[in-house]
């Protein structure tokens, strides 16, 4: 072992003992969850396991994984669903946890879940614990897992490894470790459109770091505060080449492969009339709610949905949270919100901007640990009620 193996190592090991109230927390969470989806299931007479792995995007994902692109379902109004619209990281893994083992593509695709939302959880409570401090962290990743929504962690679903990329690379970006923060988001660009997000993010913190560097305030410390090293600059130029390399690159050979060039994938979404429309269509869709009753409550809970994500995004920013935050949280609350179709999906595709969590984590860290644990624990439950409800109904689509 190398002295630097040495003095690295219990670095590692404090970070996870650290880390383990939020990682322990999160595990009874998800525990709560999939034990009332079980029940809730065994009452329904459903399969917990089929819900959680074999239903809506799963199983896109895991056909990709077992025959590859090139599957398309044409629907009797002329949509056409391509398999092309899903992007490749998640089903490599899936088809990588098959070779190795006896499990199928199906099964792969939970193992990956299983393991990526405790990396997410911990991702979470790092960059909370870097910006605000303990306290913080912990409350922000129970608050990610108690999300009303959460069930879709324990899915074989692209959520979950997607938003622990995106959480490391920011983690990463704050630290200054230009390169991890680059391949990370070059990951991310690999597992859902959304990767856009942590691009932007390293690229806003990289232009704004060579931006304080030309300015003088950037000559002494990084961006970790730490004394600048020799090629500091280089890195976090290569970090930035890095980041949208995995999206890029997919897009492009999407392109390629239906012949349609560089927007080709701009046509694939749109065979699922899915696009980005500046929220309009959801605004129609939100206002023909109060049209009648009762579905005017539920166009009355959209609304104050929308507001609170708005509302949370605006206190994000009045606290000064970094700017690699800020863009990530921003880019994936308007990719989510102005897309033009899928309605249903919207507090799914919310589930990566994490960054949201922060200012209710913060004031959860300033209460006395009791009434912390008394919120934390009757959110929990709610999402514990929710998920299994949602999964035996109309579940994600």
């Amino acid at each position: 072992m190398t002295d630097l193996a040495t003095r690295v190592a219990p670095t590692r090991a404090g970070a996870l003992r650290r880390a383990a109230p939020a990682l322990l927390g999160y595990a009874a969470v998800r525990a709560l969850g999939l034990l009332v989806l079980a029940l809730w299931s065994a009452v329904r007479d459903k399969d917990p396991y089929t819900l959680l792995t074999a239903r809506w995007d799963a199983l896109w994902y895991t056909r990709v994984a077992e025959l590859g692109y090139g599957y398309e379902l044409r629907l009797a109004n002329g949509d056409v669903h391509s398999d092309l619209a899903f992007f490749p990281l998640l089903p490599w893994l899936e088809r990588l946890v098959a070779a190795v083992s006896p499990l199928s593509y199906a099964d792969g695709g939970f193992v990956v879940g299983l393991l990526a939302a405790p990396a997410a959880a911990w991702g979470i409570f790092a960059v909370a614990e870097h910006v605000y401090g303990r306290r913080a962290g912990v409350c922000a990743a129970l608050l990610w897992a108690a999300l009303p929504v959460g069930i879709v962690q324990s899915m074989a679903y692209s959520e979950s490894l997607f938003t622990a990329l995106a959480a490391w690379s920011l983690y990463a970006v704050l630290t200054g470790r230009w390169v991890t923060a680059g391949t990370l988001a070059l990951l991310a660009g690999l597992t859902r459109p959304v990767g856009l997000a942590v691009v932007a993010a390293v690229w806003a913190a990289g232009v704004a770091a060579f931006v304080r560097d030309r300015g003088g305030a950037g000559e002494a410390r990084g961006a970790d505060g730490a004394t600048r090293l020799p090629g500091v600059s280089v890195r976090r130029a290569l970090g930035m080449l890095l980041a949208p390399l995995g999206a890029a690159g997919y897009v492009l050979w999407v392109g390629h492969r239906t012949g349609k060039g560089p927007l080709g994938y701009l046509d694939v979404q749109a065979g699922w009339r899915n696009g980005f429309d500046g929220g309009y269509a959801f605004a129609v869709f939100v206002a023909e709610k109060f049209t009648s009753f009762p579905s005017a409550l539920a166009g009355a809970g959209l609304v104050v949905g929308v507001l609170l994500v708005i509302w949370l995004y605006v206190v994000c920013v009045r606290q000064g949270q970094p700017l690699p935050l800020l863009v990530y949280a921003g880019v994936v609350t308007a990719l989510a919100l102005c897309a033009s179709s899928y309605f249903g999906s919207k507090p799914r595709l919310l589930l990566p901007a994490f960054p949201l969590l922060l200012p209710p984590a913060r004031s959860l860290a300033r209460l006395v640990a009791r009434r912390s644990a008394l919120v934390l624990g009757a959110l929990a439950m709610a999402s514990a009620g929710y998920g299994a409800f949602w999964l035996n109904g109309s579940g994600p689509p």
